[in-house]
C-alpha cells in the first residue's frame, strides 16, 4: 500500500498494536487448545487479557469457543 492508501486505510479502520506483555505471557500458559500452536496460544491469551475479539480464519480458534471471534472469510 502505498502511503496515502496507508493513511486513508487507517483513518477508515484505526488499529491498535497489542504489544505481548508480561501477563500476556504469563495467561498463554492457561490457554487450552486441541493443538499445540504457541501462536495461536498467544493469540488467545492477548485477546483475554485485552479483553478484544479475534478477527481470524482459522476455524480451530473459532471453533475453541474460548474468547470472542469474528469469522474472516473472503466473499464467495
Amino acid at each position: 500500500m502505498a502511503g496515502n492508501e496507508t493513511a486513508t486505510a487507517n483513518a477508515e479502520a484505526p488499529l491498535d498494536e497489542a504489544l505481548l506483555s508480561h501477563d500476556i505471557a504469563a495467561a498463554s500458559g492457561d490457554v487450552d487448545l486441541p493443538h499445540p500452536d504457541p501462536a495461536d496460544r498467544l493469540l488467545v491469551a492477548t485477546a483475554r487479557v485485552l479483553g478484544l475479539t479475534l478477527v481470524t480464519s482459522d476455524e480451530r480458534l473459532i471453533k475453541s469457543k474460548q474468547i470472542k471471534t469474528l469469522k474472516n472469510r473472503p466473499a464467495a
